[in-house]
């Protein structure tokens, strides 16, 4: 591959990850710190779920710079636009507002009622 195409995907990674990843670094920070939060997703054993911990280091990829970024965090990227894009097709019928499927989503940054997609 061209170093012209990886710079072209590594941009749309980078477009792809701010359209799914919706709340801004401290919202996402003041999500997690709650009990809804910590108690929704898979533990497997664990004290925290996968999607609480990768929405961890969503909120310091937020708060990095673009240039800062390593191969692992593009890594990391890339599984949270797959999830979010996975979880997003199963949404539930009706109001949505307090169900585990918006809880989980919410822990990789995507809250599907937020209608302004700006940070």
């Amino acid at each position: 591959m061209s170093e012209t195409e990886q710079r072209t995907q590594r941009e749309q990674l980078f477009t792809d990850f701010e359209k799914y990843v919706n709340m801004p670094a401290g919202q996402l920070e003041r999500w997690l710190a709650t009990n809804e939060s910590r108690h929704v997703g898979r533990h497997k054993g664990q004290s925290e779920s996968h999607g609480h911990a990768a929405g961890r280091r969503i909120v310091r990829l937020l708060r990095r710079r673009r240039a800062d970024f390593t191969a692992d965090d593009l890594v990391h990227m890339r599984r949270a636009v797959r999830h979010i894009e996975r979880q997003l097709r199963h949404r539930p019928r009706g109001d949505v507002s307090e169900t585990a499927w918006r809880f989980s989503l919410m822990n990789w940054g995507h809250d599907p009622q937020r209608h302004d997609q700006t940070r």
